[in-house]
């Protein structure tokens, strides 16, 4: 177990180092003179020189690089180039949106996934089962800012039960705030238990057809003893890497239903922060979003070999 977690540690690292570098690099390829755009386009040549000697955006860029990397390992993410603020202040600003929106998007997939998923499998073969799985499809093929649009529509406009924007911080009320988060995170977790639910259809029935199931039920458990004492284990070991993966969807979901519901959370910031090229402001906040979804990743890759010893052997 102790040289799998070493080999997983290490590919994390590896793989942050190589994610930090393209980040950077891909940022910097896009093109357009920081100095240029906050001065705007009256800005004189000189000033705009100074302006980046400033900045020290006229440095070489891999001792850019190596500043940002030390600043980011010391907790420093920089100071935006157009207010000055420190990029770790400004982040901390929006987790109080985007934080409970993904992880409620999430765990209302989950919950909403693993039995209805299961449910299907248990009724394969039959109308209601039928019926589940078609649902399930349709959910995979909405987009989630039309999911989005929809449940404003009903409950906001036509029914007036739920904001269909806006946001309401914590610190002026707790319920409103929570309020605001609704229409979100229903629109985002609807639209990830479908995906999941499949995939959990799909272990299940997987894992009744296997021989030890078979030799529960020999024992005289029935198929549902069966499945819960001997085959929940087994079935939720492709679930736990479906789930990491479904991490990198969560965040591209949660940049449109922020737009969709007019949220000041991560991705809002960041979509400002590319207009008005403020360079740190972006690769800091998406170095961060990165590594968080790198971290569920490596949580998943851990509680996998937890699961499964073969895992730990092979890897």
């Amino acid at each position: 177990m102790l040289v799998f977690l070493v080999r997983r540690l290490a590919f994390f690292v590896v793989a942050l180092f190589v994610a930090s570098v393209l980040i950077f690099a891909l940022i910097r390829l896009a093109g357009g003179n920081v100095a240029a755009v906050i001065l705007g386009k009256a800005a004189k040549p000189e000033a705009i020189d100074q302006l980046m000697t400033e900045l020290g955006l006229n440095r070489p860029l891999p001792v850019q690089y190596l500043d940002w990397v030390t600043g980011m390992l010391q907790g420093d993410l920089g100071r935006s180039y157009r207010t000055g603020e420190p990029v770790a202040s400004l982040l901390l600003g929006r987790l109080p949106v985007s934080v409970p929106l993904a992880l409620g998007g999430m765990i209302l997939a989950i919950l909403v996934a693993v039995p209805v998923g299961t449910y299907a499998a248990t009724k394969a073969g039959t109308p209601i089962g039928a019926f589940v799985t078609m649902l399930s499809q349709v959910g995979i093929a909405v987009p989630v800012f039309w999911a989005g649009v929809l449940l404003s529509l009903i409950f906001g406009v036509h029914l007036g039960i739920l904001p269909t924007g806006g946001w309401t911080p914590w610190s002026t009320s707790v319920s409103g705030a929570l309020t605001s988060l609704i229409l979100p995170m229903v629109a985002l977790g609807v639209v990830m238990a479908a995906t999941l639910s499949r995939y959990t259809r799909t272990a299940v029935m997987d894992v009744m057809n296997e021989d030890y199931v078979r030799t529960a039920r020999a024992t005289g458990m029935t198929r549902r003893e069966a499945l819960f004492r001997v085959g929940v284990r087994n079935a939720s070991l492709p679930l736990v890497t479906v789930v990491g993966l479904l991490t990198a969807e969560l965040v591209g979901g949660t940049v449109i239903i922020e737009e969709v519901f007019s949220l000041p959370g991560l991705a809002r910031m960041i979509l400002g922060a590319v207009s008005a090229r403020d360079v740190i402001v972006v690769q800091s906040t998406v170095m961060v979003v990165v590594a968080f979804v790198m971290v569920v990743n490596l949580i998943v890759d851990i509680l996998y070999g937890v699961l499964d010893p073969r895992v730990r052997v092979a890897r």
